[in-house]
């Protein structure tokens, strides 16, 4: 029988195997599968603030919860924005919006920025130091998870409005609406995602005079 303590661990686990599976059904041209990556993706992020919670209330921080949970979050973001890339290209159906395409810049500097944080992290805590999460970062991951649940569900209304071939005040309306949540998410996740890497570099620089 398994322990209330594994819990956080298997939420991790299931993490971590929902990550393929988004990645594959964002790609497929339906309605059905593209909203049911968006459901998917909802329970992977919110389950993340879940074995979080359960972890620091019980005190069932394992190390394997340290080194797989944060695999488990970056797995998600290459597994939804490499798609957001991909699928918004010219020789795609696809738009995000009036961006039209996802910049390759803005997936290089958040996916940067995480294997940065690792190397860092990693170099931190073979010198016994750990330079934990800030606030910044944390307030980070909540935007990105609101840009790409957003994202994912733009690819779903937009697969059905291109196949019966929406028009009219009222989805003319839902896309301005949108957009504006989407694009807004988006910049304040490019924004703290700059700034808690400048935060996180700033705690190396200090490590290092040490």
């Amino acid at each position: 029988m398994l322990k209330r303590s594994t819990l956080p661990n298997l939420i991790t686990v299931t993490r971590i195997l929902l990550a393929p599976v988004i990645f594959f059904l964002v790609f497929v041209p339906s309605f059905n599968a593209r909203l049911l990556a968006f459901v998917l993706f909802l329970v992977a992020a919110f389950s993340d603030l879940w074995d979080g919670y359960l972890a620091r209330k019980h005190g069932w921080i394992t190390d394997f919860g340290k080194l797989f949970d944060p695999i488990a979050d970056k797995l998600l973001l290459v597994a939804t924005l490499v798609p957001f890339y991909l699928l918004t290209r010219p020789a795609q159906a696809m738009t995000l919006t009036v961006l039209r395409s996802f910049p390759l810049w803005i997936l290089l500097v958040i996916l940067g920025r995480e294997l940065l944080i690792t190397v860092i992290r990693s170099v931190a805590a073979r010198r016994g130091v750990v330079i934990p999460a800030g606030k910044a970062g944390k307030l980070k991951a909540v935007f990105q998870n609101i840009f790409i649940g957003a994202t994912i569900l733009w690819f779903a209304i937009l697969t059905m409005a291109q196949a019966q071939s929406w028009r009219g005040g009222l989805w003319t309306a839902w896309q301005a609406l949108h957009s504006t949540v989407l694009l807004s998410a988006l910049v304040i996740a490019v924004v703290l995602t700059v700034y808690s890497m400048a935060v996180y570099l700033w705690e190396w620089r200090r490590l290092v005079r040490l």
